[in-house]
């Protein structure tokens, strides 16, 4: 089941940069599907254009169709002027590389959100608290102190924050930008522990910091290169025996 059809989408930036050059890509639902590939391949763009955020930027054309498929079946054409993009962001959630909290209390960071869209009941939003809190796998390492700042937080609990909040509004898709760029090892590993059990129940997205980490983490891994999708394929397979010149080129450290 695919959960987006991306089909020749294209995106050209205002000083001509072509970002992305007729993409065609099919992510799967309920998967980690990792775009990896030097800088500047077009990754970044990739998920900005996804959840709209490019509409913030200054764009001279985007071109193609990018759809995203709800459990129905029922598609949506993320890129029509006609699609309500604050829905739409509550359903593809965005974690950056860099941590950024909210300048309040932990439990507040995650209440926030809901709170906006009118939940008002307690027991709900403590529930939604925990629960976020859990998939995190932060729970245990602050529950007793969420009414402490967040900025209290060390930088990889902050990362595992920024994740809850966006577990709370309970979306249907994570998307994550290089989540673990800046953080240490074992933090790095609580992360991805998280997303192994996360891809249980929703469609992940991730942009790896490394190499390394789109080989573990990859269950379909596309490879970028100067705007151009190069290679599509599962992990396991892409990493250890790649189909085009370039990607093992790339994978075995030739260039990048």
């Amino acid at each position: 089941m695919n959960k987006f059809i991306l089909e020749n989408l294209s995106l050209t930036y205002s000083d001509n940069v072509q970002a992305l050059k007729e993409i065609n890509l099919e992510i799967p639902a309920y998967s980690i599907t990792v775009l990896f590939g030097p800088a500047g391949g077009g990754k970044s763009s990739l998920l900005r254009t996804l959840n709209r955020l490019n509409d913030l930027a200054d764009v001279k054309q985007i071109t193609g169709r990018a759809d995203l498929l709800d459990h129905e079946g029922n598609i949506l054409n993320l890129l029509d002027k006609s699609t309500d993009v604050i829905a739409l962001r509550r359903r593809l959630s965005m974690v950056f590389a860099r941590p950024i909290v909210l300048p309040l209390s932990i439990q507040q960071n995650l209440t926030y959100g809901l709170e906006v869209s009118g939940v008002r009941n307690r027991e709900r939003l403590d529930q939604s608290v925990q629960h976020s809190l859990q998939q995190a796998a932060l729970w245990d390492e602050v529950k007793d102190r969420l009414n402490d700042p967040a900025a209290a937080l060390s930088g990889g609990q902050q990362q595992r924050l920024c994740l809850a909040r966006c577990l709370a509004l309970e979306p249907e898709v994570i998307m994550l930008d290089e989540p673990t760029s800046g953080l240490d090892p074992i933090s790095t590993n609580k992360v991805e522990a998280s997303l192994q059990k996360l891809k249980e129940s929703y469609t992940i997205i991730l942009v790896p910091h490394s190499i390394q980490q789109a080989a573990r983490m990859a269950d379909l891994a596309a490879f970028f290169l100067q705007g151009e999708l190069i290679e599509v394929a599962p992990g396991n397979d892409l990493f250890i025996n790649p189909g085009q010149v370039k990607t093992r080129d790339y994978v075995e450290g030739r260039f990048g």
